[in-house]
């Protein structure tokens, strides 16, 4: 005889009283079970939730991050464009940032209308500067108060003297359109 039948007819000889208490023990028991289970399951489920949850947070403080680094961006070049009044030039630029070099041409060339913006292009050769004053020529166009768009640089030593340079640059100044421009 096997432990189970053993058991099975020790609880058949109980009186029906115990029986019904054994019973219910047993089936609360496993009530209890079941709840345990459900709520594990429940927890379970909240944890990879949260998980999801943190990993969203985690991609949305980068992407607030970067559209604040490109709304910073944004307003710099506004605020460039708002500082472009409709009479400047490039020649007007180049001869306010104070580099001259053994002379200066400047030829403007036809510019380009984007959106709300247009730009007014021209090619820009001095001759005779230091790699100093070319090197600040280029930062200030790129980086003044004007938005300013360089297109190609183009830098030759001079043959007379080699410690001197000639620099052609294809520049943009963008300017706000005119309003009805599109």
């Amino acid at each position: 005889m096997s432990r189970f039948d053993a058991l099975r007819d020790a609880f058949l000889e109980l009186d029906r009283r115990t029986r019904l208490t054994i019973g219910g023990g047993i089936a609360a028991l496993l009530v209890v079970a079941l709840l345990l289970s459900s709520a594990h399951a429940m927890v379970a489920k909240l944890a990879r939730q949260r998980q999801a949850k943190e990993a969203d947070l985690v991609e949305l403080m980068q992407l607030k991050s970067r559209f604040l680094s490109a709304k910073a961006v944004s307003q710099r070049f506004s605020n460039r464009l708002a500082a472009t009044k409709p009479d400047d030039t490039l020649a007007k630029i180049v001869d306010e940032i104070g580099i001259k070099g053994k002379s200066l041409q400047v030829t403007p060339l036809r510019g380009e209308q984007h959106g709300l913006y247009q730009e007014d292009a021209a090619e820009i050769k001095i001759e005779g500067l230091t790699a100093n004053e070319a090197v600040n020529l280029l930062f200030r166009l790129e980086k003044g108060t004007r938005p300013v768009v360089v297109r190609k640089a183009d830098l030759k030593t001079r043959f007379d003297d080699p410690s001197r340079l000639d620099l052609t640059i294809t520049a943009a100044l963008l300017k706000s359109a005119a309003p009805g421009q599109k």
